[in-house]
């Protein structure tokens, strides 16, 4: 489910924190290259534990509301009628019980991540919504409201709160880098009958992302040969760094990697040098792999193919 955009960046970022780094052998650095980039991929992945965690725990809110409550040293009729029928909400335990979820869970805890202020704020829209009214009244449980509710709670309660979003930016590492692939996961995790949590992201594009950094590493002073002369009155030692890390990237999409269509290769590069470089780096990208593109088809040293399909 994880985007090759997202891995792009993921790339990107491993690029940029090894050249900033102590340099050393060609071996360790890639190793060291190997090893972040792992990392940062785990990391998104865990972004996507804690927004399923983050639903769950909202619902399961309503035990410990009921709990308070009633625990009041004079409870009132309505606090001893709490309804906690969302916390055993079939859908949720049955994500709860599964394995891969839990050993996700237990590896990369994920739950310090949780703050139970926020949860308990979602959950108080909750319980005053239309839509949890009507579900804490139901009696039967129907798998598509079991799903429903806890899909509602994410898409119209948890995301578009700025304030928990806020909390995201500033407390979850990475998430304005990979909010909107967390969003397509969430959404397609509501839409699937069940998640494969030890596939989350497959091995093809696995292999494609420690095939791009081995690749960009291994070929830089060429890469490096074919992107100097396009620099045009830039001097390189003054191109941002995240500019030539992208058309070397780029270039080495262009000429190694056979599946993937020379314009979707530049066009994904100006999106991300926009995002990530500064306000002329889009145009700049734009230009310098348009042109060396040119030059290696003139010399018919692209060789692009169909990927195949999937049967």
């Amino acid at each position: 489910m994880i985007s090759r955009r997202n891995i792009r960046v993921k790339v990107m970022q491993t690029l940029y924190a090894l050249h900033t780094a102590s340099p050393g052998s060609e071996a360790e650095q890639e190793r060291q290259g190997a090893g972040l980039l792992d990392e940062k991929l785990a990391r998104s992945l865990d972004l996507f534990i804690v927004a399923i965690l983050y639903t769950l725990r909202i619902a399961q809110y309503a035990e410990t509301d009921a709990r308070q409550r009633a625990g009041k040293y004079l409870p009132t009729a309505e606090d001893l009628r709490v309804s906690t029928r969302i916390a055993g909400n079939e859908w949720l335990l049955q994500i709860l019980a599964d394995a891969a979820f839990q050993e996700m869970i237990k590896n990369r805890k994920p739950e310090q991540y949780i703050d139970e202020e926020w949860v308990r704020k979602i959950y108080q829209l909750l319980v005053k919504s239309p839509e949890g009214i009507a579900y804490a009244a139901g009696h039967e449980r129907e798998p598509g409201k079991e799903k429903a509710i806890l899909q509602f709670i994410w898409e119209k309660l948890a995301l578009p709160h700025e304030g928990l979003m806020e909390y995201f930016a500033e407390e979850l590492p990475g998430w304005e880098d990979d909010r909107e692939m967390i969003v397509i996961m969430m959404d397609h995790f509501f839409r699937n009958a069940r998640t494969n949590f030890r596939q989350l992201i497959s091995e093809e594009k696995r292999q494609y992302a420690h095939e791009l950094l081995r690749t960009v590493m291994e070929k830089e002073s060429y890469c490096m040969e074919l992107i100097e002369p396009k620099l045009i009155n830039w001097d390189p030692e003054r191109v941002a760094l995240i500019d030539l890390l992208l058309l070397r990237m780029g270039v080495c999409e262009l000429l190694y990697f056979p599946t993937i269509p020379t314009r979707v290769t530049i066009n994904e590069y100006i999106e991300i040098a926009k995002q990530y470089s500064t306000l002329q780096s889009g145009q700049f990208v734009n230009g310098v792999l348009d042109n060396i593109m040119k030059d290696l088809e003139k010399e018919n040293r692209i060789q692009k193919e169909e990927r195949p399909r999937k049967s």
